[in-house]
């Protein structure tokens, strides 16, 4: 039985990394796969309403965030922070387009800050292989953005909704590592660069809107600031992070009604109420972790994540090089996934439990949860395929998987372990 399990989760993993190739969603495939495991192991009524409690924990944050950040995207909340950047200097523009991506990424989902930061390059840079190269750099910052805060990306919102890391430690002890990880590669990169790129006439973007710029930066404002509003919900009521997102949507939708109640006579097209922002909330990404979180559930209720984290215990015993090895696959196979069978592979470990040196690695905050949140997160910047970063900006720019491998995989690998050894040096201070 063990076999079968690992064979069908194996093969859906494969289905999944080559979506692309096959033309078939990997929300599909994660569907089937999660169901057909459940399917296949002894379990009771209790286990699935468990495992489906926190996986629904999860799924709910996510819906509150993507429609938050869709609602400010919706408006054009971010061309508000995009248009102020003027320089024409390659070199500068790099940095600059870097540390905003850094910064959006750490409050922002990886996706749509890429996406928002592509559609910007294609108003500043016109030449093709200097945009590839822009593009790069957007995906590595993106990832590196995502790691270092509790909101920042699926993989730590999970390993922050499950107790694993906390707000505070995790930005203390995952800033600056994320940072050199990202600088690493801008410093080789920016020497590739030189001269100016040519400006280009602005457009329009408001015409279906039918508010102010005034409104515009209130709608910025409400809706970083409703991201922000989360952890320190959960840092004063203990309440899960999902209560948090929701009461914040709850109050962005009443300050949407107020504001297209005020204004009258709109044309439908013009008017951007919630409802009509859920529409455009991207539902398969939610299946997708549905299907994930739910399979890797299985195989815990199996025992195999039991076995490997022996198997891993045994054989290197060491947190830092467990981690690294889940950075590598992050880069080929997708993170959340990941994150999640090691989660379910090494469960938290409470201080009263902590026997050991080694299992105090496992406690909240932990060296193992904080090296899991950068590894699995900066990992994916390794290969253009391993993060949904990098997936959406390969297929606007039509990057060739060969020349990132080329051009960009070698000084990701070196920002990726200089971050982990800056990590382990501020773990000595």
């Amino acid at each position: 039985m063990t076999l079968l399990l690992v064979i069908l989760f194996i093969s859906g993993y494969i289905l999944i990394a080559l979506e692309h190739q096959t033309g078939i969603s990997k929300s599909a495939i994660a569907l089937l796969l999660g169901i057909l495991l459940w399917t296949f192991i002894p379990h009771t009524d209790n286990e699935i309403i468990n495992h489906l409690g926190d996986t629904a924990e999860i799924l709910f944050y996510l819906l509150g965030a993507m429609t938050i950040v869709e609602w400010i995207d919706t408006h054009n909340g971010f061309t508000l922070i995009t248009n102020h950047i003027t320089t024409r200097n390659k070199r500068k523009l790099l940095w600059i387009i870097a540390l905003i991506t850094f910064i959006m990424s750490s409050v922002l989902d990886n996706l749509t800050t890429a996406i928002v930061m592509i559609m910007l390059l294609r108003r500043l840079v016109n030449e093709q292989q200097e945009r590839w190269i822009f593009g790069s750099i957007v995906i590595i910052a993106a990832n590196a953005g995502g790691a270092w805060t509790p909101i920042g990306d699926v993989t730590t919102i999970m390993l922050w909704i499950n107790d694993n890391i906390t707000s505070l430690n995790v930005i203390h002890h995952l800033f600056l590592p994320s940072l050199i990880s990202l600088i690493i590669p801008l410093v080789i990169m920016t020497f590739r660069l030189q001269g100016e790129t040519q400006p280009q006439q602005a457009t329009n973007t408001n015409t279906t809107l039918a508010i102010s710029r005034g409104e515009q930066m209130t709608i910025l404002s409400i809706g970083i600031a409703s991201l922000l509003f989360v952890p320190v919900f959960k840092e004063f009521t203990n309440l899960p992070p999902f209560m948090g997102i929701m009461l914040a949507l709850g109050a962005v939708w009443t300050y949407t009604e107020i504001l297209y109640n005020r204004k009258r006579n709109l044309s439908p097209e013009k008017i951007h109420r919630i409802p009509s922002i859920l529409t455009k909330v991207d539902y398969s990404t939610l299946l997708f972790f549905l299907g994930i979180l739910m399979a890797v559930a299985a195989l815990q209720i199996a025992g195999i994540l039991d076995q490997m984290s022996t198997f891993l215990n045994d054989k290197i015993h060491n947190v830092y090089l467990i981690n690294m090895i889940i950075g590598f696959l992050s880069s080929v196979i997708d993170n959340v996934p990941l994150v999640a069978a090691a989660m379910g592979m090494y469960p938290l470990t409470h201080t009263s439990g902590a026997l050991s040196p080694y299992l105090m690695n496992f406690t909240t905050d932990g060296t193992f949860w904080e090296l899991l949140a950068y590894c699995s997160g900066i990992g994916g910047s390794l290969l253009i395929i391993g993060s949904a970063a990098g997936v959406v900006v390969m297929g606007m720019e039509r990057i060739n998987f060969m020349w990132y491998m080329k051009h960009i995989t070698w000084i990701a690998i070196l920002g990726y372990l200089a971050g982990i050894g800056v990590y382990y040096l501020q773990s000595l201070v």
